[in-house]
């Protein structure tokens, strides 16, 4: 088991520091990927690729990737980082209206289950997908970019 979570490992930057950029907390330092077990009808992307989620339910999510790790009143563990990166991925897929958010429930499933691989308490772990259950659907809903703004070309 100890192998299997060193194969599966993320290797990731912690952004929580004030010298660091506020929006996300963490940024993924080496690509990931691993099957979700979400199949699309077709590859799906967003962000230059930064996220893919293949049409086999394989889900590739570049270096430089940020999120927001963990969210709610929690604690940021070890445990949680990989299942959140995925899970905050799958969430960014629906937000783009790429995913349909009939995967919701999938997507909160894969991060209970992804985080008991890497040595949740089934208790803990089941607390985390009752919390996405019942607070997590507007994470799914589309959010305005920011404005965008033209400079004279001179």
């Amino acid at each position: 088991m100890a192998s299997q979570r060193r194969i599966n490992a993320i290797h990731l930057w912690d952004l929580r520091k004030p010298e660091h950029h506020r929006r996300y907390k963490y940024k993924l330092h080496r690509p990931y990927d691993v099957d979700t077990g979400i199949v699309p009808p077709r590859r799906l992307a967003v962000a230059d690729d930064y996220v893919v989620l293949d049409a086999d339910g394989r889900i590739y999510i570049k270096a430089q990737y940020a999120w927001d790790g963990p969210s709610g009143p929690t604690r940021d563990t070890l445990d949680f980082m990989r299942g959140s990166l995925v899970h905050d991925a799958l969430y960014q897929l629906m937000r783009e209206n790429l995913l349909p958010r009939s995967h919701r429930d999938d997507a909160d499933r894969l991060l209970e289950r992804m985080c008991c691989e890497d040595g949740m308490s089934k208790l803990r772990a089941a607390r985390v997908y009752w919390a996405v259950k019942h607070f997590g659907a507007s994470h799914t809903n589309p959010r305005p970019g920011p404005p965008l703004i033209v400079a004279p070309g001179g």
